[in-house]
């Protein structure tokens, strides 16, 4: 785990304290640091983002107002896997996770998947001429940035694939021909027996 004022490990600060990080392992200065993002020394990293469109660019820097983006570019853009994590929806968006599956209680009033993101932090073209993997985790569904577009991979255990996935995104996604339903340990309150390799 890294953050970008420069910890290397520990776990990151959230809320007021972010920036920071418990029981770091290294702590660099952040020019130091940068370039390491910059130069590419992440394998994976996992974003959020506010705002996803058609080919796969995300906004995290402009709605009503601008906001810096801190160091979400430079994480972005040189990575080689990226994970977007984040709802398909917002606005009041309420689920229940019950039996192994996943349900809609109120869909948000915001679309999160539009045609065209208000501005773009992170591009899809230039993810994939370089070659980058890019994933889109929702709490419903997973899409993977192809040549073709934004293609879901992934469906929630009892999620209608029409009503509560295609019709709530802006712009035809394409469904994988394999489109997997994901665990079910994920939508259970209880332990998922993973173990480390």
């Amino acid at each position: 785990m890294t953050v970008e004022s420069g910890h290397i490990g520990g776990v990151p600060a959230a809320g007021a304290a972010f920036g920071g990080a418990y029981n770091p392992e290294y702590v660099s200065d952040m020019v130091r640091h940068f370039d390491f993002y910059d130069g590419g020394g992440l394998d994976v990293c996992f974003l959020g983002a506010a705002e996803v469109d058609m080919n796969g660019n995300c906004n995290v820097s402009k709605f009503k107002k601008t906001v810096g983006p801190g160091g979400f570019i430079n994480i972005a853009s040189n990575t080689r896997k990226v994970v977007f994590c984040g709802t398909l929806t917002a606005g009041g968006l309420k689920t229940e996770v019950k039996d192994g599956q996943l349900f809609i209680l109120n869909e948000g009033r915001n679309k999160k998947y539009v045609k065209r993101v208000q501005q773009i932090t992170f591009s899809g073209d230039y993810a994939i001429k370089s070659g980058q993997t890019v994933l889109y985790v929702t709490e419903r569904a997973v899409f993977e940035l192809q040549k073709e577009g934004v293609v879901m991979t992934e469906i929630a255990p009892g999620i209608d694939l029409k009503t509560q996935v295609l019709d709530v995104i802006d712009f035809d996604v394409k469904v994988s021909p394999k489109l997997k339903v994901m665990d079910s340990r994920i939508f259970r309150d209880s332990l998922m027996g993973l173990s480390l390799e």
